[in-house]
């Protein structure tokens, strides 16, 4: 063997005696960490945070007044309903069909639109129902907000005058239309109808009233339709729609009569 081949003999022993120590110094680092560490005692959960509950609201109502809650409970409940209320038990159905019949019969689609129909109808009836309004806030919404009365008895002394306005508005035919269809007793007297018998009659009447007024609008423009069509059959000119020529005689006559006065004194001047 020559003194190269033993030279490199000489060198690989070097350097796996070198490997082997330095395997045996990082295994011994490495087994000595997790031995040495001390261990770690668990710790106890955090329990969850209980929120605070405000136990300061007051719901009583029977004595004192009201709480703020329950006053806004009962604002939001009112304007839930409020439009229904305010087509069942007010003048607003009865004007507002009127006035859309008024529209049809001067052959207008959408003037006036539909806003201000219903803005006319609104106004007429807060006109109409004002004292009734003023009734029902003197003898029930104020004295329930100063705590003198309950709910209940707010109820009961407000819808007195709800009672009177619809009974004095009320036809006798649909009202007996209706405590026959609710196969109730017959009452004694017309104050003692219940209110789910009272209002359906009311609607009825409603709807009837509005009709026939609505007739009463419609007869003077359907006979200035009817000699505007024969004139157009006279001249021959039977391809011209009468609507069309008709439209302007029909709105020169309801400005020359006054007709929207004529029309609300005559719905203001049907409730009594």
């Amino acid at each position: 063997m020559t003194r190269t081949a033993r030279a490199r003999d000489l060198a690989r022993r070097v350097a796996a005696v070198l490997l082997a120590l330095l395997g045996c110094a990082l295994a011994g680092v490495l087994l000595a960490g997790p031995a040495g560490a001390a261990p770690t005692a668990p710790t106890a959960p955090t329990p969850p945070a209980v929120p605070a509950v405000d136990g300061g609201v007051d719901i009583s109502v029977g004595s004192g007044s009201p709480s703020t809650s329950i006053t806004l409970i009962l604002a939001v409940t009112v304007l839930s309903v409020a439009p229904s209320v305010l087509l069942l038990t007010t003048s607003f159905t009865k004007i507002a069909i009127v006035l859309s019949l008024t529209r049809n019969a001067l052959g207008l689609q959408q003037s006036p639109p539909n806003s201000v129909l219903t803005g006319i109808a609104l106004f007429l009836t807060l006109f109409v129902m004002g004292p009734v309004f003023s009734d029902v806030n003197e003898v029930a919404v104020q004295p329930y907000m100063d705590g003198a009365i309950t709910v209940s008895q707010a109820y009961d002394a407000g819808v007195v005058p709800l009672r009177e306005f619809l009974l004095s508005n009320t036809r006798d035919d649909e009202l007996e239309l209706m405590v026959g269809l609710s196969g109730e007793e017959q009452p004694e007297d017309a104050a003692s109808v219940s209110m789910t018998t009272l209002v359906p009659a009311f609607v009825l009447s409603e709807l009837k009233s509005a009709f026939i007024i609505g007739i009463v609008v419609f007869i003077p423009f359907l006979v200035l339709d009817m000699l505007v069509s024969a004139a157009l059959m006279a001249m021959g000119m039977m391809m011209v729609p009468p609507s069309v020529v008709s439209l302007p005689f029909k709105l020169l006559l309801f400005v020359v009569v006054d007709g929207w006065a004529l029309i609300t004194t005559a719905l203001v001047g049907s409730y009594t």
